[in-house]
C-alpha cells in the first residue's frame, strides 16, 4: 500500500466502503462484487485497495482476532507481526521485572506495541516506513500510553527508555526476480542489522523476536532462546537478554494450545541426543518447537522414548504415550520403499485417500502422490523415512 492508497482508505468515502464491502461473504463473486461497486461510482483503486484490506482483515482474525476488524494491515505488516497471545508473552516479562517505559523498534503495523501498552506500560513505537507507521498510528489510536514515530531505529537515542524490543525485518516481498515471498534466515539480510540488534540488546533489558529457522551458531551466547509453536504452528525465536532472561534457561520450547501452554526447557547449550533403538508398535512426531531447539532428546528420555535412526526426528516406543508434544501413530506395516510395489498395496487396499508425510527422505509428497495414483474408498497415512538407517515407507494410523 502507498500513501494515496493509505489516504483513500482513511477517507470518508473509503471507511464507507469498507463497512460495507466487510459484510460480504468471503465466497461471493469478486467480479460482481467489483461490478456493483465500480457501478456505484467508487473508482477502480478505491476499490481494490478496500478489497484488499478485507481480505487481509479476515486473514489477520488467525492473529489479532476481533481485533483484526477495526485495524489496518499490508501484506508485508500481516506476514511478521505477531499473533496477539505470543505478544502478550513478550509484554509480561516486561511487566513481571518492573519496566514502564519500552521502545518498539521496528513497530511494522503495532501488534506488539498493542500488547504492551495493554498492561499499562508507556509505549515509544518507531516504523521507517511512512506508510506502515501511519497504519500502526491508526491501530494504536486508543491507546494514550502510546506513541508512534517514523524514524530509522538505528539513529535514535534510547536512554529514555529501560526495555527495547526489537523485530528486524526478515522478509523480502518485493524479489523483482520470482515476486516470492523469502524468509531471511541469514543474519547479514536482517534489517536493522543483527550487529545493531546485538548492541542494543546489551545496553538494556530487551526481547528480539525473530524466524524460527534461525542457525543455533547465530545465537548469542547471553541470551535465552525460545522456540514458539501456537498449536502446532511454529511461528518465532525469542531470544531474551539482560534481566529478562531467565538464569537457568539456555533453552526453550514453548507450546500453546486449547489444552494449556506448555513448557521444556534446557541450561545446556548443547543438545542432548535422544537414545537410538529399534522401530516400536507406536511412533510420535514431535511438535516443531521442539525439533527446533534441538529438545528431541531431552523430550525422548523424559518420556522414555527413543529415535530409530540417526538424526531423524521420529520417535518410538511399545507402548501408547500420550503427551502435548507429540502427535502418534501405531504402525501398521513397514514397506520397503519401492514406488512400484507401494502402488500395488494401495490398489490392493483400496486406498484413495491418501496423506504422505516425510523425513529423511528426498521426495515430494506432492509428486509422490500422482506416482501412486490412489484410487479406492479407504484412506491411509504414509510416512517416508529412514529406519535404521535404510528409507522404508510406514502405514501409519493416527492415535
Amino acid at each position: 500500500m502507498d500513501r494515496t492508497g493509505f489516504m483513500s482508505l482513511i477517507s470518508p468515502e473509503g471507511q464507507a466502503l469498507l463497512a460495507e464491502v466487510g459484510e460480504i461473504d468471503s465466497k461471493a463473486d469478486m467480479v460482481k462484487v467489483v461490478s456493483k461497486l465500480r457501478g456505484k461510482g467508487h473508482s477502480a483503486e478505491l476499490v481494490a485497495t478496500v478489497l484488499t484490506q478485507v481480505k487481509l482483515r479476515r486473514r489477520a482474525r488467525a492473529k489479532f482476532g476481533e481485533f483484526a476488524q477495526t485495524m489496518f494491515f499490508t501484506e508485508e505488516g500481516l506476514e511478521q507481526a505477531s499473533r496477539l497471545k505470543v505478544a502478550a508473552i513478550h509484554a509480561g516479562r516486561f511487566r513481571n521485572h518492573g519496566l514502564t517505559r519500552i521502545a518498539d523498534l521496528g513497530c511494522g503495523i503495532g501488534a506488539e506495541s498493542l500488547a504492551i501498552a495493554s498492561l499499562d506500560m508507556e509505549v515509544t513505537a518507531f516504523e521507517i516506513d511512512e506508510v506502515t507507521a501511519a497504519l500502526a498510528t491508526y491501530n494504536l489510536a486508543s491507546f494514550e500510553n502510546v506513541k508512534v514515530e517514523q524514524a530509522d531505529v538505528t539513529t535514535i537515542n534510547l536512554d529514555n527508555f529501560d526495555g527495547l524490543f526489537i523485530d528486524p525485518a526478515r522478509r523480502d516481498l518485493n524479489d523483482s526476480k520470482t515476486n516470492i515471498n523469502k524468509r531471511k534466515y541469514d543474519i547479514n539480510d536482517f534489517s536493522p542489522s543483527f550487529d545493531f540488534v546485538l548492541e542494543a540488546a546489551r545496553t538494556k533489558p530487551t526481547i528480539v523476536k525473530l524466524g524460527p529457522g534461525l542457525d543455533h551458531k547465530d545465537i548469542p551466547e547471553d541470551a535465552e532462546a525460545v522456540w514458539v509453536s501456537d498449536d502446532g504452528d511454529l511461528v518465532e525465536l525469542t531470544l531474551y537478554f539482560g534481566i529478562l532472561r531467565r538464569p537457568e534457561v539456555k533453552r526453550a520450547a514453548l507450546l500453546l494450545s486449547p489444552n494449556g501452554t506448555f513448557e521444556i526447557t534446557s541450561a545446556d547449550a548443547e543438545r542432548l541426543d535422544a537414545p537410538l533403538g529399534e522401530l516400536g508398535k507406536y511412533l510420535y512426531e514431535p511438535d516443531a518447537s521442539i525439533i527446533r531447539s534441538h529438545l528431541v532428546g531431552d523430550l525422548a528420555i523424559s518420556l522414555g522414548l527413543n529415535i530409530f535412526s540417526n538424526e531423524i526426528a521420529y520417535l518410538s516406543s511399545n507402548e501408547e504415550v500420550h503427551s502435548p508434544w507429540l502427535k502418534g501413530y501405531e504402525v501398521l506395516e513397514n514397506l520397503v520403499f519401492d514406488r512400484k510395489k507401494l502402488k500395488a498395496y494401495l490398489r490392493e487396499k483400496q486406498i484413495g485417500v491418501l496423506e504422505i508425510k516425510k523425513r529423511g527422505a528426498d521426495i515430494t509428497p506432492e509428486q509422490l502422490r500422482r506416482e501412486l495414483d490412489p484410487k479406492g474408498t479407504e484412506s491411509a497415512t504414509l510416512i517416508v523415512t529412514r529406519v535404521d538407517g535404510a528409507h522404508r515407507v510406514l502405514i501409519v494410523r493416527a492415535l
